[in-house]
């Protein structure tokens, strides 16, 4: 999914050359997350830069110092901080003019520009066939306890959209 992310990246700012992730630099997913972006950035014309934060200082400062240069995007990744932080990081990304790609469609509902995330009502869905399968004898041993989503959600906010500016240079 992430390498997805760059992909939106490139086709909602063309002009998008560097991109900022932000991530909570204690998870260990973030850095797996970052690796696989890092190794496809440059297949898109984009460099990367790591940037962290776990308060709204931190958060602010970050942003701030990666949107001094122009032709820049911003990817948030998902986790307890940036959920928690997420009006805080829209408001940045509006502030400082960078399109931006979140991991879920809360950041859309709450007036970020893009998200591209896992069905999150899939998964349950799914599950009713493995109670289905208990219940009519199956032992759970020989099910299978973890399947990868297959189906994805892109969320679009056309106020945000709308009020957008092309991030081509400052």
């Amino acid at each position: 999914m992430s390498g997805k992310w760059l992909e939106l990246m490139r086709d909602i700012a063309p002009g998008a050359t560097r991109v900022a992730v932000l991530r909570d630099p204690t998870l260990p997913a973030g850095i797996a997350q970052f690796a696989v972006l890092e190794s496809a950035a440059p297949s898109l014309g984009m460099k990367l830069s790591s940037i962290s934060g776990r308060d709204p200082p931190e958060i602010e400062g970050a942003v701030m110092e990666f949107a001094r240069a122009s032709n820049g995007g911003l990817i948030v990744l998902g986790s307890a901080v940036t959920v928690l932080h997420r009006d805080l990081i829209i408001a940045l990304a509006a502030r400082h003019a960078l399109p931006a790609v979140y991991p879920g469609t809360y950041f859309v509902s709450a007036g970020g520009l893009i998200s591209y995330s896992a069905d999150s009502t899939d998964p349950h869905r799914r599950a009713a066939g493995y109670v289905d399968r208990i219940l009519k004898g199956d032992k759970p041993a020989n099910l299978l306890p973890v399947q990868n989503p297959v189906k994805y959600e892109l969320a679009v906010n056309p106020k945000t959209a709308k009020g957008a500016r092309p991030q081509n240079s400052r």
